[in-house]
């Protein structure tokens, strides 16, 4: 009587092309693991530290924010102090005031003054209202705004190349369970059909990056 052949008649030299060619497979994946992981790490580290930089920026940029608010209510009370003093003939009170501004805004404040703004009714209201009032910490302020605004980008540019080395980690946890569970098969048709499916989830991180 005949006996009925399955796959363990399948001659072991072809069994043992096959067994090579997974064990090649999971060596390939277990360094592609590796070389994965150690970037996704990286680059998250990097995600991390540019996200710490940019709220230390933007901490720095709001205190620069509140000084340069206080200059600027300083600049406005002094001048509406020598206003006053000048429109009631106080010479002596409106000469305080003057030697009171601070060097930028009496920058701006002689400007004012060259348009005859008693006299002349399309003059400027006040010195801030002219092009050459500058506060430089309202300019670091923009600067560093800015400039925080850069880092967190970075920082999310940083987050989204670590979470695709991820995704590859995964991708190639996948090709280890496909590859294990391919060696449990007897049949050598089934066992090469797992064998092709792994290779082309090897190749997929290739194209991803």
């Amino acid at each position: 009587m005949d006996e009925v052949r399955d796959g363990r008649d399948t001659p072991p030299s072809c069994f043992e092309a096959i067994e090579i060619i997974e064990a090649a497979i999971l060596a390939l994946v277990a360094v592609a693991t590796a070389w994965s992981g150690y970037p996704a790490a990286q680059w998250a580290g990097k995600r991390a530290e540019q996200y710490s930089k940019a709220s230390r920026l933007r901490v720095m940029a709001e205190g620069l924010a509140t000084l340069a608010g206080q200059e600027r209510i300083y600049d406005s009370d002094t001048f509406d102090s020598w206003l006053v003093a000048r429109l009631e003939g106080k010479e002596m009170a409106a000469e305080f005031f003057e030697r009171r501004f601070r060097d930028e805004y009496r920058l701006a404040f002689t400007a004012w003054m060259r348009t005859d703004p008693f006299n002349n009714a399309q003059a400027p209201p006040g010195p801030i209202f002219m092009p050459e009032y500058h506060n430089a910490k309202h300019e670091q302020f923009l600067g560093l705004n800015k400039q925080a605004a850069d880092v967190a980008e970075q920082g999310t540019k940083s987050g989204e190349t670590g979470d695709e080395y991820v995704r590859i980690t995964v991708l190639l946890a996948t090709v280890l369970l496909i590859t294990a569970i391919g060696q449990r098969f007897h049949f050598k048709a089934v066992r090469v059909v797992f064998m092709i499916l792994a290779c082309v989830l090897l190749c997929l991180p290739l194209l991803r990056l």
